[in-house]
């Protein structure tokens, strides 16, 4: 189990366009897991372990709705209890595998490593305006990071870096001394900044047509543990826009739902919705191709802080003014995961 992640909290797990009718193994919190979906089309997760012989059920058979061990033909059907054992009659009551709770929201699979108890009151994420008429929603793809899901996290906390990681698609020279404003919302943390009177991004000059310079915003929305969505857009400098007329302007929501593998690897979900060119395919798939490309240049140096991390582990790191809302998320994280060891500590 992952030391560094609190365990009741819903987790992407994958797309729910990749669970079917065929065995899957996935990795979250550090747990094995075998995926597949019923026969009625309900997503099943099971520990990929049997526990005879330690065999991992993914190696199995599915059989119906139940998945037969591939060694010894132990068949364990969706809530985990084992229903068969070839040549005996009796199934023992310690013959049987976790089932994880799961849910399907905006076209994933989440999962529930915690308490199975406490899964039902507990909300999966949700963005209004993925299912609003007004907006578009795209689904990205799973983008493997070699790197902690916190480092990723922190990446999604930081609005300053887009000045320099992706001056090809999501950033401009404009914003560089524009200072980071954050706050505390909750179990999450809200950064933004405006960027008045600015030439565009390369992304907005190329689908905005604007004439001139755009005021233009980003906030990003951080809930613990797993979960960034960040709003950016831009809009004529002429209008003036006050913050809450967002909608007047070009507006996307890039939707990034993490899923912690272990301690150094991650996958970033990532899809986006936006208010503009709501049924041109073209501008979907460019668009795609666009956040591929900002998407790989965070992989890119996120990879290589992991190295260094690993490499050199007594190297002290100074803290900046910009470091401020990355160190509220930790921070945030770190109760929950405290929470869990001592429950009174969270009373």
């Amino acid at each position: 189990m992952l030391a560094n992640a609190p365990r009741n909290a819903w987790y992407p797990l994958t797309w729910s366009r990749d669970v079917g009718r065929t065995l899957a193994r996935h990795k979250v919190l550090g747990i094995d897991l075998v995926v597949y979906r019923t026969e009625r089309g309900e997503p099943v997760a099971l520990d990929d372990v049997c526990p005879h012989r330690l065999a991992p059920l993914s190696c199995g058979k599915l059989k119906g709705d139940a998945v037969e061990c591939g060694y010894h033909g132990l068949t364990f059907g969706p809530d985990g209890a084992c229903v068969r054992i070839p040549g005996q009659t009796t199934v023992p009551t310690s013959a049987r595998v976790r089932s994880y709770p799961l849910r399907e929201q905006m076209g994933l699979v989440w999962i529930w490593p915690g308490d199975a108890a406490l899964a039902d009151t507990a909300p999966v994420y949700d963005l209004p305006q993925y299912h609003s008429p007004l907006w578009h929603a795209v689904e990205g793809e799973a983008l493997h990071i070699g790197t902690s899901y916190l480092n990723l996290a922190d990446n999604l906390c930081d609005p300053a870096h887009v000045s320099f990681v992706h001056l090809s698609t999501l950033g401009n020279a404009a914003s560089e001394d524009i200072p980071v404003q954050h706050e505390v919302v909750g179990k999450g943390v809200v950064v933004w900044r405006w960027i008045r009177d600015a030439p565009p991004i390369p992304l907005f000059a190329k689908y905005g047509n604007f004439s001139g310079h755009v005021d233009r915003w980003h906030y990003y929305h951080y809930d613990a543990p797993c979960i960034a969505v960040i709003d950016f857009g831009s809009a004529e400098a002429a209008a003036a826009l006050d913050p809450a007329e967002r909608d007047r302007g070009l507006r996307i929501f890039a939707c990034h739902f993490i899923t912690p593998v272990d301690a150094h690897h991650c996958i970033d979900h990532w899809l986006h919705v936006r208010n503009f060119a709501l049924s041109d395919a073209d501008v979907d798939q460019r668009l795609h191709e666009d956040f591929r490309t900002a998407f790989n240049e965070d992989k890119e140096i996120l990879e290589e802080i992991d190295r260094v991390e690993r490499t050199r582990p007594e190297t002290r790191r100074i803290g900046l003014a910009i470091d401020a809302a990355p160190k509220k998320m930790r921070r945030i994280v770190e109760r929950m995961i405290d929470a869990e060891r001592s429950p009174l500590a969270a009373e």
